[in-house]
């Protein structure tokens, strides 16, 4: 910790900083306890100097640094932080983002566990922002025609249809036979609803 103190006083006003501080900066994060006072010290070391975005280009920094804000109660900065920082890993800023809206809601809620119902409805009310998802959301419906396919299979074949020809849906539409199973019992739901 003191050896990266020193690097990063040192390196103070040179841009880019160094890749060894950088790498450094990344190891010590990995490192350190999410809610040890080093880490919090390292955090705001990183956050306070003039070249803190190029440290937010490593997801162990990120990590170390959301876990920080989450600590302190901070998820608005926490959520700023993740909108505007470089890493690559995507798909582990989305999992961050929904962790800092877990947490609130655990905060809000007086709990120390969300149900995945809870979890559910926590992330359709806080969507990722596009820096994070610039190709959008995975949708998890199926095509129209797919839809169009099932529906037709309901009404002029069956609602509850056999393991074969389940599979045979399946085969056809490009499908795991779980889905399509899943499906008719979704189906067979709303239509006693």
């Amino acid at each position: 910790m003191k050896k990266f103190m020193a690097m990063l006083k040192k390196n103070e006003n040179v841009h880019p900083p160094p890749t060894k501080l950088l790498d450094l900066a990344a190891q010590l994060c990995q490192e350190l306890q999410s809610s040890s006072p080093s880490l919090e010290k390292l955090v705001e070391a990183m956050m306070k100097c003039k070249n803190s975005r190029d440290f937010l280009t490593n997801i162990h920094v990120v990590r170390a640094c959301v876990s920080v804000h989450i600590h302190k109660g901070q998820h608005d900065a926490a959520c700023r932080l993740l909108e505007h920082c470089k890493a690559e890993e995507k798909e582990e800023l989305v999992q961050l983002w929904h962790e800092v809206h877990y947490q609130r809601a655990m905060e809000k809620q007086q709990t120390d566990v969300l149900t995945p119902l809870q979890k559910f409805r926590c992330r359709k009310r806080n969507p990722p922002p596009l820096s994070l998802c610039p190709e959008g959301l995975k949708n998890r419906n199926y095509s129209e025609e797919v839809r169009q396919q099932l529906f037709r299979f309901a009404a002029e074949v069956t609602a509850n249809p056999d393991k074969k020809q389940r599979e045979e849906l399946a085969q056809a539409m490009n499908l795991q036979p779980t889905q399509v199973y899943n499906w008719f019992a979704n189906y067979r739901r709303r239509q006693k609803s």
